[in-house]
Formats: C-alpha cells, sequence, structure tokens
C-alpha cells in the first residue's frame, strides 16, 4: 500500500498539470471567437478570472492576511500591470498573425526572464544557457517564417510579430518581478494581478459588448477558465511535481494551440516553422534542465 500512497498524489497532480495545459491552449480561440477587440476581451478576462480566483480564494482560506501584505499588494501591482499589458500585446498579436505563429513565438518569454535575470539581477548565467537562448532565438526567427518575411513583406503580419515579442518580453518582466512572492502567495498574486487589469482597463473597454449574444459565454469562459480554472490546476500541481516534468508538459500548450488553429481556421505551419518549433522546444527544455551540450561537456572535463 505505501508506494500507491506515494505515487497518487504525483499522478493526480499530473493530471491537473494535463488538463491545465490542454485548457490553456484554447485561450487564442476563445479570443478570436469572442468577437471583441483585444481589450475588451482582456478587461473581461481580468473581471470573470478575478471573481472566479476570488471567491476560490476566499473558500479555501489562500487570501488570509492579503491586505496587510504590503510586499505582495506593491509586487502585485506592478507585475500585474506588466502581465495586463502583455495579455492585449499577445491577443493583438494572434490577431495580425495568426494563432499559432503568435504561441510559438510568445514561448520566447523564459529566455527574456533569463536574460533580465542575468542583466539586472546579477544571476549567475551558465554558458550552457546562453546557448540554449541562442537556440531559442533562432528557433523564434524560424517560426516567423522569414522565407514569407522575405518574399512579401506584409505590415500586418509583421506588426504581429512585433507585438508578441512585445508579449514576449512583458511577461518575462512580469514574471521575474514577481518570482519569489509568486513562490509564497500565488493564488493571492494571480486575483490581484487580475483586479488591477480591471481598473486598468475598465475605461476603456468597448460599450458595444452589451447585447445578448454567444460573445458571453466565450469572454466567460476567457476569463473563468483560462484566468481561474487553469491558475488553480497549475499551482495545486507544481509544488508535487519534479521540473523535468513541468517544463516537458508546458510544451503541451503551443501544441494545443497549432492543432487548433490548424482545425478550425486551417492554419498549417510550413517546414521553416515546425523546425523553429524544435528549436524553442529544445532551448526551453535544455535552460529548464541545465542541459549541458556535448563539445562544452568536453571542455568543463579537460579544464
Amino acid at each position: 500500500m505505501t508506494p500507491i500512497s506515494h505515487t497518487d498524489p504525483a499522478r493526480a497532480a499530473l493530471g491537473r498539470l494535463l488538463l491545465g495545459e490542454l485548457l490553456i491552449g484554447s485561450v487564442g480561440v476563445f479570443v478570436a471567437e469572442s468577437g471583441q477587440d483585444v481589450v475588451t476581451a482582456v478587461f473581461y478576462r481580468c473581471l470573470f478570472g478575478g471573481l472566479f480566483l476570488l471567491a476560490w480564494g476566499l473558500a479555501r482560506g489562500h487570501l488570509r492576511g492579503v491586505l496587510q501584505d504590503r510586499a505582495l499588494l506593491r509586487g502585485a501591482l506592478f507585475s500585474g500591470v506588466l502581465l495586463v499589458l502583455n495579455w492585449v500585446a499577445l491577443f493583438a498579436g494572434m490577431a495580425r498573425s495568426s494563432i499559432g505563429v503568435a504561441t510559438m513565438v510568445y514561448h520566447f518569454y523564459p529566455f527574456v526572464m533569463l536574460i533580465l535575470a542575468t542583466v539586472l539581477q546579477g544571476e549567475r548565467t551558465r554558458p550552457a544557457d546562453l546557448l540554449w537562448v541562442l537556440v531559442g532565438f533562432a528557433g523564434v526567427a524560424c517560426s516567423a517564417d522569414p522565407l514569407r518575411l522575405w518574399r512579401h513583406a506584409d505590415p500586418h503580419y509583421l506588426a504581429g510579430i512585433g507585438l508578441t515579442l512585445l508579449a514576449a518580453v512583458l511577461c518575462g518582466t512580469s514574471l521575474l518581478m514577481s518570482r519569489e512572492i509568486g513562490k509564497q502567495r500565488p493564488f493571492a498574486l494571480v486575483m490581484i494581478q487580475c483586479w488591477v487589469g480591471v481598473a486598468m482597463l475598465a475605461g476603456f473597454s468597448s460599450p458595444q459588448v452589451f447585447h445578448l449574444g454567444w460573445h458571453w459565454g466565450w469572454l466567460l469562459g476567457l476569463g473563468v477558465i483560462h484566468s481561474g480554472i487553469v491558475y488553480v490546476l497549475f499551482y495545486s500541481s507544481y509544488s508535487r511535481l519534479p521540473v523535468v516534468t513541468i517544463a516537458v508538459m508546458a510544451f503541451v500548450y503551443p501544441l494545443v494551440a497549432l492543432l487548433l488553429d490548424f482545425l478550425i481556421y486551417g492554419h498549417r505551419l510550413v517546414p521553416v516553422q515546425m523546425a523553429g518549433l524544435v528549436l524553442i522546444v529544445l532551448g526551453t527544455l535544455g535552460v529548464n534542465l541545465k542541459w549541458v551540450p556535448w563539445p562544452m561537456r568536453k571542455q568543463q572535463v579537460c579544464a
């Protein structure tokens, strides 16, 4: 009975993480199908997500002492502004390129976080990590379909790529700012960030949303599912799983996004973009799992 008791929590956590990654992969579809401008979509994501997390946090006791925690409030405020701007830029990038392409380019954010931690916080970075960053950046360049840009420089598509890269920078910066606080009180952090978004965007949300229609279902799902349920699933599973599992499972998100983008909107990747996806996966895993390429390993042995 002992082995079962140890493995069951890990299996349950893996199931929660997998479900969370499957759900977050549909975020672009919910934004597109809502038919709203990106600011309105992000506003209702924050509103419905904030309400869900508030109710969940109160019911589970995750919000005790939040108003007295000044470090948490300060960190959530500044990182929340960046997180909300990141969502706006990402959804605008998806609208101008495609859900699949934007999702791949967006996954440059772990490398942004690593670079900023090195430059701004003085964290030690291994030479191997810098190599994996270059691999990841090469993957981002390939995923943007450089041949298409070379043959036909579509300003609309190019703006989409640029906005998505901006979203990656904002996301990496936000995660870096809230990293320590997020380890201590992740539910409270995300809930406050959602309410920061509500305060930021309330005056910019389109009044044309106020009519009966299916768009309310998509907006409700965008908030409750992608900013509520998904974060509950993520944070309830992270502490029970090894880093290698979390790093590998993170790629379920872009794969789901690519699949839905193809099945629903008919967008398919060209070979160079598929190569870009492989490079992004390699680079991200290399950084997260602390891989050392064989030539560097040989140099370390010789030294």
